[in-house]
């Protein structure tokens, strides 16, 4: 007897586009873009691992031996944390680095994502890639995917399972599941 896949197991069942695209006759590595929502992934890896991500084996999941234009990856920084060691890896790996400062609200509460930002690169980029690489598990970006979809990009969210909405997953032409092995050990 045969059971129903789930939708976490259909979303994760789909498979990438080929890493080639076809110009004229001639056959070239897709052209991948990685944009990355470093404080989703940073919570996501230090909650359910007790851990840190590799960012160097991350890069080359996502581009997957692809031709790699542009990854960016976004951080929020906070006064009491020196993050200029991480930037400097960061971009030694390849990353550009985008950065901002948390905003706090007269209130007392804090502000800091890079949602808009993320939003806007991946559009402004969209015609010059074959590939757009989200990875984040946050479901505010389902509404983007489906729109970056129809303007015929592929798009792949890579993320950890149990922190990504299961739109997002399945918004995607393609969900990458993370686990340990993209962790520091």
């Amino acid at each position: 007897m045969k059971h129903a896949k789930s939708s976490t197991e259909k979303a994760t069942a789909r498979k990438t586009a080929p890493p080639v695209r076809r110009t004229k006759g001639t056959v070239s590595p897709q052209r991948v873009g990685v944009f990355v929502d470093v404080q989703n992934l940073f919570y996501s890896a230090k909650y359910q691992y007790q851990s840190k991500v590799d960012f160097a084996k991350l890069l080359e999941l996502a581009t997957s031996a692809r031709q790699l234009i542009r990854a960016i990856a976004y951080i929020v920084q906070t006064p009491d944390i020196d993050q200029s060691s991480f930037i400097n890896i960061l971009t030694q790996i390849g990353f550009e680095v985008k950065s901002k400062e948390l905003k706090v609200r007269p209130d007392g509460t804090a502000k800091g994502d890079w949602d808009m930002g993320i939003a806007i690169d991946t559009i402004a980029m969209a015609e010059r890639l074959d590939v757009i690489v989200l990875i984040s598990g946050d479901g505010d970006f389902v509404d983007l995917i489906h729109m970056l979809k129809a303007k015929g990009v592929v798009t792949e969210v890579v993320s950890f399972p149990s922190n990504t909405a299961e739109d997002l997953k399945l918004a995607a032409t393609a969900y990458i599941p993370l686990d340990s092995n993209i962790l520091y050990r």
